[in-house]
């Protein structure tokens, strides 16, 4: 999407060569309307996926999965990373680092909003180290629900989510593909 590029080389800034500040883009700003394009773009590449539910992780994921749930006219869920007093007690749960926060979470899942009979598509802002991605992954896993794809903002190519998640034979779209961050540059791959 070149229209993201341009908005990512304008707004975001580069933190270090591992970590690029995207907050006035995904996750602390969001414009609705390049959101809903972002929505628009995952729901055309994955509208033969045969989709019944879109997920993602709290909270920067949420308003593209959103977007996306809405062009596919299907529900979305979101695993919550903080244990509330209503929380379901037989929720499906998986421990996982945050690269980008710099803790270890628990994120958990509702086993009422997603059925074995569910065609999910996992919906996600940024990967780099795939912590978070592999976590929600073993959640689907062991709900018996299928996975048909994974569909990212920003895949950060220099660090190894991405490709771990491939390797696990799960399709992975990225809206855009950064090579690399040296010399706070942002070099996106072709």
């Amino acid at each position: 999407m070149d229209k993201l590029k341009q908005r990512i080389i304008e707004e975001s800034s580069v933190m270090s060569e591992q970590v690029l500040n995207l907050d006035g883009l995904l996750n602390h700003q969001v414009d609705p309307q390049l959101t809903m394009e972002m929505g628009r773009e995952f729901a055309a590449r994955f509208a033969d996926a045969g989709v019944t539910r879109v997920i993602t992780v709290e909270s920067s994921g949420i308003s593209v999965a959103f977007a996306t749930a809405l062009e596919l006219g299907v529900p979305l869920v979101f695993a919550r990373r903080k244990k509330t007093l209503l929380a379901d007690p037989d929720a499906l749960c998986e421990r996982v680092p945050s690269f980008t926060k710099g803790i270890v979470t628990d994120i958990m899942l509702s086993r009422k909003y997603i059925q074995e009979q569910d065609k999910v598509l996992f919906i996600d802002d940024i990967i780099a180290n795939g912590d978070a991605a592999r976590g929600l992954v073993k959640i689907i896993s062991r709900s018996g629900a299928e996975l048909v794809g994974l569909g990212v903002v920003v895949e950060k190519c220099f660090q190894a989510g991405a490709q771990a998640i491939r390797n696990q034979g799960i399709r992975l779209e990225s809206l855009v593909r950064i090579e690399s961050l040296d010399n706070g540059s942002i070099t996106f791959a072709e």
